[in-house]
C-alpha cells in the first residue's frame, strides 16, 4: 500500500487529489483498497485520454472511400473440402482453444447472476455455460485431446460464475482446463476531467468493453498459457448466443489457410437498419462499422443487381492467431483505439459527501471494441453464416433477441436436423415444429454429425418433450 503522502503527490500531480477527499476518515481496509485503485491506474495514459476523449468530443466521420467486403459463400467455396480437413487437423493437434466473453449479468433477462448461468435450452434448460461445455467437451473426445476453454469474466460476476463451475464439477473438464480470465475496467471521468468516486473509498469505473478481452487474455497470463499448451488460434464468442458453433473445423481450416490473423462469420442482414455492425472496407482493410454510425442512405444502398451492398453484419465470432493478439498487446498496452459514451454516472461529491444520482449525463466511459482488431490485421478472412444455424442471441425478456425467440430457433434447428437425417418430425399445421426437441452436442453438434448415428426410427409425439442426450438416451437431462 502506498504510503498516504506519496499518494497525495500522485495525485496532486495530474490534478486529481480530490479523490483522497476522505481518505484520512476511511477505515484501513478502505484506505487499502482505495489506494490499490489509485496505483493500478496509469497517469501519463490516463491524460491523454482526458485530452484525447474527455476535452474533445470528436464525430465519427464515415471514411469517403466505403466497399463491401469479399465474404466466402457459408458453405466454403470450392476449398470447402481442404478447409475442413485442415480444421480438424489444427483441432486434433491441440492447436485451437475456445474464448467465451462472458462478463455480462442476466439483468435485462430478469436474472439474477452471471449470464452464463442462464438456464437457456427448450428442454433440459441447460445453462448457456453447460452447453458451450458439451461442444468443447464433443470436439475433445472426437479428435482426442484436450482443448481448453477461456472464460472472461468480470468484476461483477467472476466469484459468482467460478462458484457455478465448481458446483457443476467444471462440466465434467479437469479444472486446470477452465481458464477464468477477468475483464479490465476504466475509470469514469467526469467532463472537466476528473475522476468520479462510487463511494468514499472507491473509484468509479466500468468495463473496458468486449475489445478489453485482448488485453485481459495478456495481463491475466492467459496468452503465456495457450503459448505453453502450443495453441495458435483463438476461437472467440460471446456468451449470450445458444447457436454458436464454439469449434467450427471448416472456419478454422479456411482462417488457417488464408494466413489470417483475424477472421469472422458474417450474417447476412434481415433488414438494412437492422442492429448488427456493418462489415466494410477501408483503404484496402477490412473494418466494422456500428449500425448506429452508418447513414442510412448508405445502409440502404444497392449494389447494380439489386443487393443491398453493405449486407454482412458482425455477430462477435471470431478467429484470433494467437500470435496477433500478443503483438496487440505487447508491453502491456492495446493498440485497439478507445470509444467515448456519455452516460449518467452515480457519484460522491467531494465537497459534501452526499451521493449523486444524476439526471443527466454526467461523464465519460471509455471502452474498447474487439472488431476494431481488423483493421491492425495484416491479412483477414470473412465466412457467410446462416442466421437459423447460428445466431439467436438471448438478449431481452421480451419480443425480438429474447429467451422465446431463442428457444423456437434451437427447436427450429435441432429439427431440421433430425428430418434431414431422416426423421419424421410432427408439425402443425402452419408447418412450425409441435413438440420441444432438444440433442446434446455431446450427441451430435452438427447436422452432419446426426445424420451418422441418429436411430431414423425414433418416434417423436406432438407436444412430446423430446430430449437425445449424450448416448442417444431419449428424455431426461
Amino acid at each position: 500500500m502506498t504510503a498516504p503522502d506519496e499518494l497525495r503527490q500522485k495525485l496532486q500531480s495530474v490534478g486529481q487529489e480530490h479523490v483522497l477527499a476522505f481518505y484520512d476518515e476511511l477505515p484501513k481496509e478502505h484506505q487499502e483498497l482505495l489506494s490499490q485503485q489509485i496505483d493500478a491506474l496509469d497517469f501519463d495514459l490516463l491524460n491523454e485520454w482526458v485530452e484525447t476523449y474527455v476535452r474533445r468530443k470528436t464525430a465519427f466521420e464515415i471514411p469517403a472511400e466505403l466497399q463491401p467486403p469479399e465474404i466466402i459463400p457459408s458453405d466454403g467455396g470450392p476449398t470447402a473440402e481442404e478447409a475442413r480437413k485442415r480444421g480438424e487437423e489444427l483441432l486434433a493437434a491441440g492447436k485451437v482453444a475456445a474464448f467465451v466473453v462472458a462478463g455480462g449479468q442476466g439483468t435485462r433477462l430478469g436474472y439474477e447472476g452471471p449470464k452464463g448461468c442462464f438456464p437457456a435450452t427448450p428442454v433440459v434448460k441447460k445453462p448457456l455455460f453447460r452447453l458451450f461445455a458439451e461442444q468443447i467437451r464433443a470436439a475433445s473426445i472426437r479428435h482426442g485431446v484436450t482443448i481448453p476453454w477461456y472464460i472472461l469474466t468480470s468484476p461483477t460476476n467472476d466469484t459468482a460464475t467460478k462458484a457455478h463451475f465448481r458446483q457443476n464439477d467444471y462440466w465434467s473438464f479437469d479444472p486446470k482446463d477452465v481458464i477464468f480470465v477477468m475483464q479490465g475496467t476504466m475509470p469514469a471521468i467526469d467532463f472537466n476531467g476528473k475522476l468520479l468516486l462510487a463511494r468514499k473509498y472507491r473509484l468509479a469505473v466500468s468495463p473496458d468493453g468486449h475489445g478489453g478481452s485482448i488485453t485481459a487474455l495478456r495481463k491475466s497470463g492467459a496468452l503465456d498459457d495457450m503459448a505453453g499448451r502450443g495453441i495458435e488460434h483463438i476461437s472467440y464468442f460471446q456468451v449470450d448466443n445458444p447457436l454458436v458453433r464454439v469449434l467450427d473445423p471448416l472456419f478454422i481450416g479456411l482462417h488457417d489457410l488464408a494466413g489470417a490473423e483475424m477472421s469472422a462469420k458474417a450474417l447476412p442482414k434481415n433488414d438494412p437498419m437492422e442492429k448488427l455492425g456493418n462489415f466494410c472496407v477501408v483503404d484496402g482493410k477490412v473494418n466494422v462499422i456500428e449500425y448506429s454510425d452508418l447513414p442510412e442512405d448508405l445502409a440502404r444502398s444497392c449494389l447494380p443487381d439489386g443487393r443491398l451492398k453493405f449486407s454482412a453484419g458482425s455477430i462477435a465470432i471470431h478467429l484470433f492467431q494467437r500470435a496477433f493478439v500478443e503483438r496487440l498487446t505487447e508491453g502491456g498496452r492495446c493498440l485497439l483505439p478507445l470509444h467515448r459514451a456519455d452516460k449518467k454516472v452515480p457519484y460522491v461529491d467531494t465537497t459534501t459527501g452526499q451521493s449523486i444520482q444524476p439526471e443527466a449525463p454526467n461523464a465519460v466511459k471509455l471502452e474498447m471494441f474487439v472488431f476494431d482488431a481488423f483493421p491492425l490485421a495484416e491479412k483477414t478472412m470473412l465466412l457467410e453464416t446462416r442466421r437459423q444455424e447460428e445466431f439467436s442471441p438471448i438478449k431481452n425478456m421480451e419480443g425480438v433477441d429474447s429467451l422465446a425467440t431463442s428457444l423456437h430457433d434451437q427447436v427450429r434447428r435441432w429439427a431440421k436436423w433430425l428430418e434431414a437425417a431422416g426423421v419424421s418430425v410432427p408439425r402443425d399445421a402452419d408447418g412450425h415444429v409441435a413438440a420441444a426437441i432438444e440433442i446434446s452436442p455431446l450427441y451430435a453438434d452438427s447436422a452432419d454429425e446426426l445424420a451418422k448415428k441418429v436411430d431414423k426410427t425414433i418416434s417423436i409425439s406432438p407436444g412430446q418433450n423430446f430430449y437425445l442426450g449424450s448416448r442417444g438416451q431419449i428424455g431426461g437431462a
